[in-house]
């Protein structure tokens, strides 16, 4: 019997496709390294870990049932299951639309899956929290740990499908985390991403995401801490304060600001100024000068106007990130912004704005990384702790942290000397 799963999506999906690993290997499920390996007959499982904030990730998973169908007349036992954000449609719906799928299961509800396709099938049901863990001994293990310390989300920003795929903001107990923690740095992790559609919104008890923070400092071992994704509105002075206070933490933080005008930002349901994420900016890069910033945008809002979008331009000329993550707008149903608003900026319109927000990108990225040149970097598996790619000259144990002087720079990567 065997299983493969394809996930569609952000980190907090990779998590939850360890979990459903984790899950299908204790009813006595062996991976498979690819589909053919699916094909020989018998119990096999194709599992489609699915995403739903981009309409692009949603057409992926739609258009599949070709393809799915050659597989199923090469092995009519295989069974095809859904789960992931898509599950938020309703099984009717997919059922409709997807219809060789065999089951179409909730991620909390991942534990059952097993006794799904086996009604005799044993499996170890610990937790319905999103992200538990349920094999300690394969539960963290590579160089990179996925861990998620919040699941779900309770800002409902207009334009987003979240909180309705996975519901609630619940926050994991702090000694489940710095169980998976300890576990993850044992089993030899060099690098923990502390996942949560708010991360920085985490509360349990008296412990909030700064202190969390710096608990997970405290953990022995050399291991860099990264976290993944913060709310502008959330990001305290004790928070930054913590960041620059962990040397753990490694210098690089991804903070969304999805436009740069005030009007689009209310329309979004985004509750900060443009103003706002221009200080917080600052705070930040006083008290970590080091730090690599990106950040993510969503160009062609509905009623963005020319003029609204030259904000977020400006902004990007201010800022100067080092990396921006861009999307073109795209309704995602059942959400306020589906409901309220028109999709009235036209596609080609989006593009051009994505390129001209590239083009600015492109020379602040330069320019950040020619400041790197000559200087030492510490690396891992082909990153800096700025999280910007590295090329080194000498090949290099890449489960481990190495040395190196940087020596060009290029807009999107380094090339580095290995010391």
């Amino acid at each position: 019997m065997k299983y493969l799963i394809t996930t569609f999506g952000c980190q907090a999906n990779l998590a939850d496709s360890e979990k459903t690993a984790r899950v299908m290997e204790s009813a006595g499920f062996a991976p498979a390294k690819n589909e053919t390996e699916l094909l020989g007959g018998g119990n096999s499982v194709l599992i489609f870990n699915t995403c739903s904030v981009r309409q692009k990730a949603e057409d992926r998973v739609f258009g599949l049932n070709r393809k799915l169908e050659e597989l199923k007349n090469k092995n009519p036992e295989l069974k095809i299951i859904l789960t992931g954000c898509m599950t938020h449609y309703g099984k009717d719906e997919l059922k409709k639309r997807l219809p060789l799928f065999d089951h179409f299961v909730d991620m909390k509800d991942i534990e059952t899956l097993p006794k799904l396709l086996d009604k005799n099938a044993t499996y170890n049901k610990r937790s319905h929290f999103l992200g538990s863990i349920l094999n300690d001994d394969k539960s963290v293990s590579g160089i990179s740990a996925l861990i998620p310390v919040s699941n779900g989300c309770d800002k409902f920003c207009t334009y987003c499908i979240v909180p309705l795929a996975r519901g609630r903001e619940v926050s994991r107990p702090v000694e489940e985390i710095l169980k998976d923690v300890k576990k993850a740095v044992d089993n030899g992790a060099k690098e923990i991403w502390l996942l949560g559609q708010t991360v920085n919104s985490y509360k349990n008890g008296v412990v909030d995401f700064s202190k969390l923070l710096r608990i997970i400092n405290y953990v022995p071992g050399d291991f860099w801490i990264r976290f993944t994704s913060p709310h502008p509105k959330d990001f305290s002075d004790d928070l930054i304060k913590a960041m620059a206070e962990c040397e753990k933490f490694a210098r690089y933080i991804n903070l969304p600001v999805q436009s740069g005008n005030n009007a689009v930002l209310k329309r979004m349901g985004r509750p900060y100024t443009v103003g706002h994420y221009k200080k917080l900016i600052k705070k930040i890069r006083k008290n970590i000068p080091d730090i690599a910033i990106s950040t993510d945008v969503i160009v062609g809002f509905p009623g963005e106007t020319r003029k609204q979008f030259e904000g977020t331009k400006k902004l990007f000329e201010e800022i100067k990130f080092d990396m921006a993550f861009l999307s073109e707008y795209s309704p995602r149903p059942k959400t306020a912004a589906a409901k309220m608003f028109k999709d009235d900026v036209p596609h080609k319109e989006k593009e051009a704005r994505k390129d001209e927000l590239n083009e600015i990108l492109k020379k602040t990225a330069l320019e950040n990384n020619k400041k790197l040149v000559g200087k030492i970097v510490k690396v891992l598996n082909g990153r800096t702790e700025g999280n910007k790619p590295i090329e080194l000259d000498k090949k290099y144990d890449k489960n481990n942290f190495v040395l190196a002087k940087v020596f060009k720079a290029n807009v999107w990567s380094l090339k580095g000397k290995l010391l």
